[in-house]
Order: structure tokens, then sequence, then C-alpha cells
């Protein structure tokens, strides 16, 4: 029996072994497992705790003697719920996290053993930073790196099996300062964009001392019984199906939208959020999505480096918590051809200090003000880094999504709904006019009257809007399901702080000048609604009749990572983030080629999956069934039965000898590119070898005939579980 028929009668036994998942009041387990604020005020000294505070709170440096206060603290902690050893918990550029677990234990000069951890073990240690993504910044004999405690996000214990580790969030940076990972250039980005938005909420209220970015991510997965996974060699080692027809069901009934949660993943839902819920990731909402076997899990808003790091945690415990129900989830953001793929739409807003969501739209003149002030800066710094932001989203695996079944495209576009639409025509309707302060252009352009109050409920959602207003929050909906968000909240920080600080420029240069201030804040508004208007769109994204008009208006339709990527090393891409202190032009470099690495060692990857699929699982089943075929037609030429009697027979082995003949030379004539790709030493040029040579040139054409011969032969010699058991099967 092969594989496959093994794991379909897998799938079909008795699961009396699957744990069982007890209902647990969320309150009373929530952040049990997280040092947070409650906790250290119980282990914390007075002075230890006044330091912690004043450093999450107001990103003030904790003195080393006081660190040591607080890691005696960590410890005494993590002891009660029995953690022995620790770990240095970080971010490298691989796209998922990183540790290296020490114990407590440690041994005196004279040989007495304690457990110990100290301030030094808190806030620092040292991995190897050349085994990680650098992108040329470290060699292999330049191995020194370290990780720094980031106070801001606290500490905690994740569970593997029978052992538990105490978690520290850190940054990771390059022995010479570089940063290395995705958490630093997010705090820098946060700390620009909070300085840029504080400057201009003091425009209205002197009051805001803080302005701190939020994040909503929705996360969505695929759910599939572990044995069909493995035996799928592209799902382990690519997280998609390479190969695949599609069946007689799909999502055409859209019956699985919201429907009952199937009972096995039902348990593993309630079992992941359990997790979660001790580790203080504020899951809020499941559901099942449009694919079969897809589902979807959002948090409440928090802070944006809270909510990443969450979203990357939550990750890792999806993953583990699935194994005890011996399903594997799929993260990647196509695992299948022809349904929807995953995203994970980060819903992004501003919060000040003084309670307000500088995204909502308020009840006077004065606060629509600022809000309108806000929404025209974020829509104009998309317009302007519109390339940037493209870039901060691509990858190999996302290039399969966008623009297909439900997934914005790559021209990067914002919807803002019809009611918006209006007040920013009424504002540019003024073009031309001088406002001066005896028109009272505030109380005229009577902006609450314009807003409605419950905004969210008076415009419609574009489903196919890359970046789109969605009551009091833009949704960046083009991120994809394995990304790590703190890039592109990294990204999106960074081009609204850098438009805010000119925004800020341009209102008081025309202050100086005289204006009143509403009146210069309003001129300021218009200009930018004129420059940034042909970013904005309402319609549907996936018509041809948008592509075409989006190359008129001269916005960028970057559908390949090679080509997206360009972007990042402009000179605008450079001067961008050297002014506002994100990248220094030799980490942007790095990142760069980072990337560009990435995307060529993935295509290269489902490259040889596919050539290995071919030929060890395809063509011989395939010959297989050719050879029955054969000595079918054979024994009827045998018994002088005329050929108009097998003529069936006949076509059907042409098709299958066709096909199979096809898998033969296309995968070998790949096998070819490939060889020419990996002797281009430019990095830039191999990746887009890559794209364009071998996975434009043959991934479908190979797929093609791999798909027809698995609708032609013999169910019972196809050893790859089908799309039908792949998504249905539970």
């Amino acid at each position: 029996m092969s594989l496959r028929f093994e794991a379909i009668k897998h799938v079909s036994h008795d699961r009396t072994n699957e744990p069982e998942v007890k209902s647990q009041k969320i309150t009373a387990i929530f952040g049990e497992s997280v040092f947070n604020i409650k906790t250290a005020r119980e282990y914390l000294s007075d002075e230890a705790y006044k330091s912690l505070v004043n450093s999450i709170k107001g990103a003030k440096k904790i003195e080393r003697n006081v660190a040591g206060q607080i890691a005696t603290g960590i410890r005494a902690w993590a002891e009660t719920k029995g953690v022995t050893h620790f770990t240095h918990w970080f971010q490298p550029l691989t796209g998922s996290t990183a540790e290296k677990h020490d114990s407590f234990f440690t041994l005196k000069s004279d040989g007495t053993a304690i457990e110990e951890f100290d301030g030094a073990a808190l806030i620092q240690q040292e991995p190897d930073a050349s085994s990680f993504p650098s992108g040329g910044l470290r060699a292999t004999f330049e191995a020194r790196g370290y990780t720094a405690w980031d106070p801001s996000s606290p500490p905690f214990i994740i569970e593997i099996g029978n052992g538990k580790t105490l978690c520290v969030p850190t940054i990771f940076v390059s022995y010479t300062g570089e940063s290395l990972d995705y958490k630093a250039p997010l705090m820098k980005a946060t700390e620009a964009l909070n300085k840029a938005a504080v400057t201009v909420c003091n425009l209205f209220d002197k009051n805001v001392n803080k302005v701190t970015p939020t994040l909503g991510w929705e996360q969505e997965y695929f759910v599939i019984d572990e044995a069909l996974v493995n035996a799928r060699p592209d799902l382990v080692q690519c997280g998609r199906t390479v190969f695949g027809a599609a069946p007689a069901k799909g999502q055409q009934l859209e019956d699985h939208y919201f429907g009952s949660i199937p009972e096995r993943v039902y348990a593993f839902m309630r079992d992941y959020e359990n997790e979660s819920y001790k580790l203080g990731i504020p899951l809020r909402t499941r559901h099942n999505e449009v694919a079969p076997a897809q589902f979807e899990c959002a948090p409440i808003f928090e802070e944006v480096n809270i909510a990443v790091d969450h979203n990357i945690l939550l990750m890792d415990v999806m993953s583990r918590v699935a194994k005890r129900h011996h399903l594997v989830v799929l993260l990647h953001e196509k695992p299948f051809a022809g349904i929807n793929g995953s995203g994970k739409h980060n819903n992004w807003s501003l919060a000040t200090d003084t309670g307000v969501n500088l995204l909502a739209p308020g009840k006077t003149p004065k606060t629509n003000l600022m809000f309108l002030t806000f929404f025209v800066n974020t829509i104009k710094a998309v317009h302007d880094y519109a390339d940037i932001l493209r870039a901060s989203i691509a990858s190999a695996s996302n290039d399969f999504r966008l623009g297909a079944n439900e997934a914005p495209p790559a021209i990067i576009s914002v919807f803002v709904g019809e009611y918006l639409t209006k007040v920013l025509n009424d504002v540019e309707s003024r073009v031309g006019t001088k406002f001066d302060e005896q028109d009272e252009a505030i109380l005229k352009l009577d902006l609450h009257r314009s807003i409605p109050e419950l905004l969210m409920d008076n415009t419609d959602r574009n489903r196919t809007s890359p970046f789109a207003f969605t009551g009091n929050k833009f949704e960046f909906r083009a991120v994809g399901s394995t990304a790590n968000c703190g890039h592109p909240m990294t990204i999106l920080n960074t081009i609204v702080a850098d438009t805010l600080n000119k925004f800020a420029a341009e209102v008081e240069a025309l202050i100086e000048k005289g204006d009143k201030k509403e009146i210069a804040i309003m001129q300021v508004i218009q200009k930018y609604i004129v420059s940034s208007k042909k970013i904005l769109f309402e319609g549907d994204g996936y018509s041809e009749e948008w592509h075409k008009e989006a190359a008129k208006r001269g916005l960028p339709n970057l559908k390949t990572t090679p080509i997206a990527l360009d972007a990042m090393i402009t000179e605008k891409a450079k001067k961008l983030f050297k002014e506002n202190n994100i990248y220094s032009h030799s980490e942007l470099e790095a990142r760069y080629e980072i990337e560009l690495e990435k995307y060529i060692k993935k295509v290269q990857i489902e490259a040889r999956i596919m050539g290995d699929l071919a030929t060890n699982h395809i063509i011989p089943s395939a010959l297989k069934y050719q050879n029955e075929l054969l000595k079918n037609v054979s024994l009827l030429r045998e018994a002088a039965l005329p050929e108009k009697l097998y003529k069936g027979q006949l076509a059907l082995l042409k098709d299958v000898s066709t096909h199979i003949q096809q898998v033969y030379e296309n995968v070998d004539a790949m096998v070819e590119e490939r060889k020419v790709a990996n002797n281009i030493a430019n990095s830039r040029d191999k990746a887009i070898a890559y794209e364009a040579k071998v996975k434009a040139q043959y991934f479908d054409k190979i797929r093609y005939h791999v798909d027809k011969l698995e609708q032609l032969v013999d169910d019972e010699l196809w050893t790859l579980p089908k799309y039908r058991e792949l998504l249905f099967l539970r």
C-alpha cells in the first residue's frame, strides 16, 4: 500500500489518543506565563519596579545595577513556574525566531552549585552573527553579534513538552552595531513616527506627549492532517503543493466561509488559544475562511512592537500545538492552486497618550481637522513611497498570492470609501481659492457634517484593495501570511513619519509668513490631496481595466519580487531611511541582498522538489499505467478486434504518453536553466534568472502536464495525496 493510502487510512482511525482540551476562563489564565507589570510589582523592589515602568513607558535606559535586581526578580518568578533555562528570544532575518538556551545553573569557584541569573545575562548575550543572514555585513570569521534586552516587550515562559524556558525578547545587532533583525528597525521607526506625530498633534492639542502606532493583525492559515502532509514531500519542504489537479469541489459553493468549525480543528483552536492566552496574546476572533481547510484568527489591537512579537510567537505556538493533534498548520501564502491563499491583514492606526485614535473622525470641526490631517498624510505617504511599501511585502511565496483569488494586486492603491472620497473632493474643489481668516475655512468646511459619526458602518469594504481605510484604521491587506509583519510596519511607520515631518515644516513655514494656524493646515492638506489623488481607487482591483488605468496614472505594477525589491536601494529609499535614522546605506543594501538570496533559494528548492516528485513519484506511476494500457491494447489486437472498439484506449495511451514525455523534457530543460542561473554571480541577475527562466518558464508548464496525468492515471497507482483528500479529510 502506498504512503498516500496509508495516510488516508490514518485520517479515518480512532483519535482517542489526541489531547483533551479543557475549557478555561480566559481571564483566569491570561498572561500567567508573562512577567508583566502586575507580576513585576510583586517580585521587584520599588526602585527596580519604577525603573522598569519608566523604561517601558518613557523609553528610559535601565541602569545595570538595577538590571541585576530585575533579573533576580524575573528568575524568582520563573522558578515558581518550574523554569530551569532562559534564552534571548530574537527575530533574525531568516523570517522565523531564534533562541539559544542557557541554564540558571552555575558553579562557584569552590564548586558549589547555585542558580543564578544576573543583570548582565538579562541585558546582553552573544550569538554568532555570521551564522544568520547578514547580507555581507558579517563575514564567517567575523562572528560576534549581540542580542540586547527590549524592556518594552515582557519576558514570557514557553512550554515545549514537559520543559519550560524563560524567553527574554531582544533586538539583534552585529558587533559593529548594524541591525540584523526585524525588531530593532521597527523600534526605530516607531520612535520616528512618535516624534513626528507628536509635533503635528501639538498643532491641535499641546497635551499630547506620545503617539503610538497600533496593530491588529489577522492571521490566515490552513490546517491539514499530519499523515497526509507527510505523504507530500512538497508540503513538507516548501509549505505548498507544487502539483495538484483541482478537485471537483473546491470553494465554488462558498459553504466553508464562516461555517461550522470542524470538531477536530475546533479542539486544536481551543488548545492553541489557551497557550496563547497564557502568553498574553489577546486573541479575540476565530472562524472558517473562504477556502476549504482554511481558517483565521485575530487579536485585540496592541502597540505595534508587542503585536509583532505576539504574531511571530503565535505562529510558533500554532505549529507546535498542531502536532499534539496530529495536524499541520500551513502558513504559506498559496499552499493550493485555484483557491484562496492566506494573508496577514495589518490593521494599523495611531493612538495618543490622551486616549485619542488619530484615524477616528471626531465630533467637532477641530477634532475632524486633526483626523483629516493624519488621514491625508497617510495617503500622501503611500502615494510617495508606494514602491517601497510594495517591496516590504515582496517574497517568493507572496508572489503566488497577490492578484489571485481575493488577494489584492501588486499595484499599491488606497481605498477610502464613498463618504471620505466626497470629503476629499470637497477640499480639492477649493483649488485656487486662498483660505483666509475672514473665510473661517474650518467652520465653513464643516467636516463633522461631511463625515458620518458611524463611519465604519457607512462605507463598504474593498477586498481587492491592498491598502484600505476601514472606519478608524488603515488595513494593509497585501501582507503575506508567512511574513514577519515587523518589516511592513517598519516601512509604513517610516514613510508616515517622513510625510508628517514634511507636513509640519510646510505648515510652520506658512505660519511664519503670517497665515493663521488652521488656515495654514488646510492649505497644506489641500496640496497633499491634489498631489496624491492618483493613488486613490474605489473599484475592482482585479479588473483588467484597473491595470490599464493604473498604468495611465503612472502607478507601479511590480509583479515579481526581484523587480519589486529594487525600490529598497534607490536613492529615494536611502535618503528616506537615513534621514529618519532607520537604516544606514549599508544596512539597506544588506537587507536587499538577503531578500534576493531568500528568493533565489526558495525558487531553487521548489524547482528541485518538482524534479524529485516528477522523477520519483509522477513518472513511475504514469509509466505503470502506460504499461497497463499497452498490455490492454496488445491483447485486444491479438484478439483481432476491430480498432474502432478500442479507440478510447488508444487515445488515452496517446495522452498519457504525451504528458509523460512533456514532463521528462521540461524537467530536464528546467534543470539546465537552473545550472545556468547558478553560475550567475550578481544576486539581482540571478534572482531574475530564477524568476524568468526557471519559475515563469517551467513551473506552470510542468504542473500542467503533471496535473493532467493525475486526472488520467489509475487512482490506485497515484502516490501523492490529492487535493480532495488534503482539503476535505480531517
